[in-house]
């Protein structure tokens, strides 16, 4: 389960980890009210997903009237799909310096893995891309956690001169990550400014696993994956333009490979789970169809408790209100029964999983 930003500055907050002034408002007479007592702030969409401040997310405001201009523009943008329902107005802090700081889970190694730049602002992927030598990689034992030794190396890389306090905020954010049984807590950038070194930028990932002993709230939110997750099934927005509708991880990223190799860009990760009935199937495509950006959908099932002919039943309910191309690959149990339902209809049915992508593609791309 993803957090936003104010929730994790929230957290960040309760382990004495520096975070600037702000306030959390969901309408413009709340960023009225807001701005009678704020100078220069940043204002920034809140929600759960990158890229906010190439969209328009995040703006900068030294007035009343600036913040009201802006925050009523962020509260009305859609960013990825996202509707932004609420914005934090946050003091603003000058970075004299930006650095990186992040703990992850190393399944390989099975262990959480820290990494730390002293170039932090930008994306650490691009960092670790172009220059690797700027990223210091420590990994810690589940059991032991992190040691001083360790957290004054990943200090070291990325401030020496102000390495004590460094060491005390990586220290912390490690506890951050154990204690809420994270997948990912970052901050991006911690920043050195006047008043010290403040994390201005707050990533938190929970592990769905765990949230039985957690105590977060699910927000209703709107989102793509909030439906999904509520529905029994799995989703994650993708940048492309073909919806995937499949049963199975391995499966479903077997088809977001082939539709790639074919030259297309899948427009999310969906695995509607083992056992969908027609019911399910029928939300799946309501959830995958409601993305603007999808120009087309492949279904993609093998049919084992999944029945193909409940699948068929999902596709048919749902045909009338579909404006995009289908294409569906049934193999398993019912195959023949579920691809007699659908060839009523005119869709698009291939045999395997190649031809399918490759016709999904195709039917995108039709030039």
């Amino acid at each position: 389960m993803k957090l936003y930003e104010y929730e994790a500055k929230q957290i960040f907050s309760k382990y004495d980890i520096p975070i600037p002034k702000s306030r959390l408002i969901s309408d413009i007479y709340d960023a009225m009210e807001a701005s009678q007592n704020m100078g220069n702030v940043v204002i920034k969409a809140q929600v759960l997903t990158g890229g906010r401040g190439k969209a328009g997310g995040i703006a900068k405001a030294s007035n009343p009237q600036e913040i009201e201009s802006n925050a009523k523009r962020i509260l009305g943008m859609s960013i990825k799909g996202f509707p932004v329902k609420k914005v934090l107005i946050e003091e603003y802090r000058e970075p004299i310096k930006e650095m990186y700081l992040g703990i992850t889970v190393d399944r390989t190694a099975k262990c959480p893995v820290i990494m730390a730049s002293s170039q932090g602002g930008i994306d650490i992927e691009e960092t670790a891309k172009n220059s690797p030598e700027k990223i210091t990689v420590v990994r810690t034992h589940p059991l032991t956690g992190i040691h001083e030794y360790q957290a004054r190396i990943l200090a070291y890389s990325m401030d020496r001169s102000k390495a004590p306090i460094v060491v005390d905020i990586i220290k912390k954010l490690y506890h951050v990550f154990v204690d809420n049984d994270c997948q990912l807590a970052e901050i991006n950038p911690l920043a050195e400014t006047i008043d010290g070194i403040i994390a201005l930028d707050a990533k938190m990932v929970i592990d769905d696993n765990a949230l039985f002993r957690q105590d977060f709230p699910e927000e209703e939110t709107g989102s793509l994956e909030d439906v999904a997750r509520k529905n029994g099934m799995s989703y994650v927005g993708l940048d492309g333009d073909i919806g995937c509708i499949v049963n199975g991880a391995g499966l479903a990223m077997a088809t977001l490979d082939m539709i790639k190799y074919y030259g297309g860009t899948p427009a999310n990760f969906m695995d509607v789970k083992a056992g969908a009935n027609a019911d399910q199937v029928r939300i799946a495509l309501e959830i995958v169809s409601s993305n603007k950006n999808a120009k087309a959908i492949i279904i993609n099932i093998f049919g084992g408790l999944t029945k193909c002919d409940e699948v068929a039943q999902g596709i048919v309910d749902i045909l009338p209100g579909l404006k995009i191309p289908l294409v569906v690959r049934l193999s398993g149990t019912n195959e023949k029964e579920g691809r007699a339902m659908l060839g009523k209809y005119g869709i698009h049915i291939e045999a395997s999983t190649e031809e399918a992508a490759k016709e999904v593609v195709r039917l995108e791309h039709p030039d």
